[in-house]
């Protein structure tokens, strides 16, 4: 949710693929499921590429780390990537009912989805579309503009707000100079 990795892409992190110093890990792997069997080949875009996260997820990285070999994967046991949870019985189906549960509003989501979360923060944080497209992993930022185009909706009126104040900001500035003359 806060990264925009593909299931396939976390899962196949390795210890030596994270940069703690840094915050980032390096995408160079993807996990797929082929006839009951997990296999590992380049990321969807066959491109490498270094992906932020927060530092709020430090102490879950290190501990996801604890005790491994730099060639383990990240998750789980470190000898194979994670399969993708059962949609219907799965921990994360069973995680996404009981805060149904808790909260009636909140939506039904995938493991996918999560994605599109990480989109939506990073927009509403303010980030440079250049940096959600790296982030993501898109060939291009108009492939995320296009993706995420409902995401944007908002920024029409932060547009017209951000012009608004420009103007008001210019008009001062105009009226301190003629007055210093």
């Amino acid at each position: 949710a806060y990264t925009g990795l593909r299931w396939g892409e976390a899962t196949a992190l390795r210890i030596s693929d994270v940069n703690l110093a840094r915050r980032r890990v390096t995408v160079q792997e993807n996990a797929v499921l082929v006839g009951g069997t997990i296999h590992t080949g380049s990321p969807k875009t066959h491109a490498t590429r270094s992906v932020p996260y927060p530092d709020f997820l430090d102490d879950l990285v290190r501990l996801g780390q604890a005790h491994k070999h730099p060639d383990d994967y990240l998750f789980g046991t470190g000898s194979e990537p994670l399969r993708l949870p059962n949609s219907q019985d799965g921990w994360f189906a069973g995680a996404v009912r009981r805060a149904m549960r808790a909260d009636p509003g909140f939506p039904r989501l995938t493991p996918h989805d999560l994605r599109h979360t990480a989109a939506s923060l990073a927009i509403s944080a303010g980030a440079n579309v250049k940096a959600i497209q790296r982030m993501l992993g898109h060939a291009s930022a108009a492939m995320t503009l296009d993706t995420y185009a409902d995401l944007f909706d908002d920024d029409l009126d932060y547009v017209a707000q951000a012009l608004s104040s420009a103007r008001r900001h210019s008009a001062v500035h105009v009226l301190e100079a003629g007055a210093s003359h």
